[in-house]
């Protein structure tokens, strides 16, 4: 799934779909984020990032918990996320 997939969902009427999306958003950024990590991490990055790596590790921190968070609201609100 890509960020363009989730459109229809982020301008729903329903916030049951805009929580999808946001969810949706989150985890595609991650993974984007996650795979540049690994890549770094094994040689494979063809570029030179800006920014020191403990930047990047505390940002897929707050991402790792900011999914969480939206994860247990899921539960709590009755809203069943899809399997990304």
């Amino acid at each position: 799934m890509e960020l363009k997939d989730t459109i229809s969902l982020m301008t729903s009427e329903d916030y049951k779909n805009r929580f999808k999306a946001e969810y949706i958003q989150n985890v595609v950024r991650y993974k984007k984020l996650k795979s540049m990590l690994d890549k770094w991490d094994n040689g494979k990055l063809d570029f030179s990032p800006t920014c020191p790596r403990s930047a990047y590790n505390i940002q897929v921190k707050a991402m790792t918990d900011y999914i969480a968070v939206l994860e247990a609201r899921a539960v709590m609100e009755g809203i069943e996320l899809p399997e990304l």
